[in-house]
């Protein structure tokens, strides 16, 4: 726990450093200088969302196929999978719709009256079709997945792998041992990777502002402010359903969550959370069988907050194009995020491919994507912290549903004896 809240402050304490000396070299400096700094500072970032990248495929695929080969039969498999689908669909509509309501209520866009020339190409929008999305999330080569870490592939072959090595039985218990000594291994090696995290937040921080000033962020401050606004409504909303249902124990996730939801913030990844957040959940009491699958799952369908951004930015363009989209327009639009956001996980710069995506839908210039360049990597970072939480919240309330109990301060009783041995049972006894 010291180790932990030491961690946890020198990221903070780095995030401040980072943004002074960001504004020093932004003010004092010229802007080649301040460019050449943020260019060369960035290598530290860059290095540690590598060494994260390196170890998210192996930790995924040890610690749910594992999970899977200890839940030890299809038919739990299949209740906890549309459990989790089930609450993440519905974490999808509140944000959507969230997004939505208070771009409605402020208009950030109204009075800016942006004109397209017709000549700006900002990100060149991809047709998300349902075709194209779940023929995306079956890998033609595990090795190719992981070598791009395209997380959802790797989710898919690791429950088909789970599935069959549970159905094998005793023939397959040494690879369920060599996979569970992989997860003490990638979790030990997770552990050495985030020494560099306070360093890499200083780095990120202060080659940002240095580049970009703090300008940028007054000049956009009411639009920023009003997102992120929406991001701590959405916040409100996620955690008070879980203390809804889970009880005022909530309290401890959401406080070992904030190690993973800074990390997340300052580097605008999520994946460099994964990590983190996972171990925090085991520390609250979600079990690993539940945690290494509610939470791998969580990055390809519980992106809420990119999903937020999506729909408050796509109605902002719109407003600043003056163009007017009526209730069934924006029905329509949060039934086309609902499709078009699950295309995000392992897209670089998706959030804006996928808004440029919406906007041709309902013939709205792409070109209004200019709009949003210069303070997206501002916005980004609220999104990825919001992601964490949304992820955590979520494997929390599967793990609930599933009847386990987390001590004192949450509803309900602790499980049966028998759903406690079902987690230490071995595959080859549950398919004797």
């Amino acid at each position: 726990m010291l180790k932990k809240l030491n961690l946890t402050t020198m990221i903070i304490i780095a995030l401040i450093l980072g943004s002074i000396v960001g504004v020093m070299i932004n003010e004092m400096a010229a802007p080649e200088t301040a460019k050449v700094y943020a260019d060369d500072i960035n290598i530290l970032t860059a290095i540690f969302l590598r060494l994260i990248k390196m170890i998210i495929a192996p930790l995924i695929i040890s610690t749910l196929v594992v999970g899977i080969a200890k839940m030890g039969d299809a038919k739990t498999l299949g209740r906890i999978f549309s459990k989790t689908l089930t609450l993440f669909i519905l974490a999808a509509l509140i944000s959507i719709a969230l997004g939505l309501i208070i771009v409605n209520i402020f208009g950030p866009g109204h009075g800016i009256n942006f004109v397209a020339t017709g000549t700006e190409q900002v990100v060149q929008a991809q047709a998300f079709t349902f075709k194209s999305f779940i023929l995306h999330a079956f890998p033609s080569s595990i090795f190719d997945a992981m070598a791009k870490n395209e997380v959802l592939q790797i989710v898919v072959f690791s429950i088909f792998l789970g599935v069959a090595l549970a159905s094998v039985g005793e023939p397959a218990a040494p690879i369920v041992r060599g996979l569970d000594a992989l997860v003490h291994a990638m979790l030990k090696l997770t552990g050495y990777v985030m020494l560099f995290a306070p360093l890499t937040v200083f780095a990120a921080i202060s080659g940002m502002i240095a580049e970009r000033g703090l300008g940028i962020l007054v000049s956009t401050g009411i639009f920023m402010g009003e997102f992120y606004f929406t991001l701590g409504l959405l916040w409100v909303i996620l955690i008070g359903l879980s203390w809804m249902l889970v009880g005022p124990c909530i309290k401890r996730l959401v406080r070992g969550i904030g190690q993973p939801a800074v990390l997340a913030f300052t580097t605008s990844s999520s994946e460099a959370a994964f990590p983190g957040t996972l171990k925090a959940l085991e520390n609250f009491g979600v079990s690993p069988k539940i945690a290494s699958f509610v939470l791998p799952i969580g990055y390809s369908f519980n992106l809420v907050g990119s999903m937020a951004y999506c729909s408050f930015a796509t109605i902002f363009i719109a407003q600043a194009c003056n163009i007017h989209l009526n209730l069934t327009e924006q029905i329509t639009m949060l039934l086309i995020l609902m499709l078009t956001s699950k295309g995000m996980a392992g897209v670089p710069r998706a959030s804006l491919v996928v808004i440029a995506a919406t906007l041709n839908q309902f013939h709205i210039p792409e070109a209004g994507l200019i709009l949003l360049m210069g303070v997206d990597p501002f916005l980004d970072m609220g999104r990825s912290a919001t992601n964490v939480m949304s992820n955590a919240m979520g494997a929390a309330l599967v793990s609930r549903w599933e009847g386990e109990h987390f001590g004192e301060g949450c509803r309900g009783e602790p499980a049966e004896p028998n759903a406690i041995v079902l987690e230490t049972v071995k595959p080859v006894e549950q398919n004797a």
